[in-house]
């Protein structure tokens, strides 16, 4: 009797058949697993199957968790997705490959010291308030222009724009309206998708989606 699939071969196949529908390649989605809340040992089966990106949500959770596997594994990528103090820049800057929520004018100027500081380039996503919530993190899409300014004239590397769409109710439409910010602005890379919507985002342009619990089960 056949093993049934892993979660990672299991999403990595939802991958490519999302980009084979939108004409595109498997190889120009990056997975970023999210594994946030789960420890050492529930990352390290995916690890072994070949997954290398990662996310975390706070810079304190992986800095206890990161040091050790990344030495067994020095060819793991970490990123962050979660929201970022200015007082946690620098700590973030040495610790993480990539970051998806730069979303105000004194994030910049605190990465971009920090960057000057460690002389560490880090690419940064611009993350934006695509639903326009109080409660989230994200720059307001009105502001967009002028914090895209501020990153390139800090000399921080641009990776695209991020988003985390409204929950409860149909993310196309907002994976859309961020890929049309993109094209309006000259960035490429969009991070967008999670495990519950990631085959959209894919459809819809994402670059890099962010999939937790679709590999991982629930939070621990």
């Amino acid at each position: 009797m056949d093993q049934p699939a892993s979660p990672l071969a299991t999403v990595r196949a939802q991958i490519a058949n999302a980009t084979r529908i939108a004409g595109r390649a498997p190889a120009d989605i990056e997975l970023v697993a999210i594994s946030k809340t789960h420890p050492a040992e529930a990352i390290l089966p995916l690890i072994a199957e070949g997954q290398r990106v990662f996310g975390e949500n706070r810079v304190q959770e992986a800095e206890a968790k990161w040091p050790a596997l990344r030495e067994a594994h020095p060819d793991v990528v970490l990123h962050l997705v979660g929201q970022l103090q200015s007082n946690k820049a620098e700590d973030a800057v040495a610790l993480f490959d990539c970051i998806h929520s730069l979303d105000r004018p004194s994030l910049v100027a605190a990465l971009a010291k920090a960057m000057d500081k460690l002389g560490r380039r880090v690419p940064c996503f611009v993350q934006v308030n695509i639903g326009a919530e109080e409660q989230k993190g994200g720059c307001p899409i009105a502001e967009v222009p002028a914090l895209l300014a501020e990153v390139r004239a800090a000399d921080i590397p641009l990776a695209g724009l991020m988003c985390v769409p409204p929950a409860g109710i149909e993310a196309a439409p907002f994976f859309a309206l961020l890929a049309k910010i993109a094209v309006d602005n000259g960035v490429s890379g969009l991070s967008m998708g999670m495990s519950e919507d990631f085959e959209t985002a894919i459809m819809l342009g994402a670059t890099h989606v962010r999939v937790g619990s679709a590999l991982f089960g629930a939070r621990g």
